[in-house]
């Protein structure tokens, strides 16, 4: 016959749901420090186009002449 399981108790429950909302905090502070350092292009492990800026380089070259 089959038996009902054990009712896990409040504090279980809380330390595992705790357990849980930290993995996603932590891989949220990943996340966004990934995001800043893309953004601020000192990212090390995560390649990025860079954009050319033609304007820039045309002012560069007119005053080196």
């Amino acid at each position: 016959m089959a038996v009902p399981k054990k009712r896990t108790s409040l504090s279980k429950k809380r330390i595992r749901k705790n357990i849980w909302k930290r993995k996603g905090y932590w891989a949220a502070i990943k996340a966004f420090s990934l995001a800043k350092s893309i953004s601020t292009g000192n990212s090390k492990s995560f390649c990025t186009k860079k954009k050319k800026e033609k304007k820039n380089q045309a002012l560069e070259k007119s005053e080196s002449i």
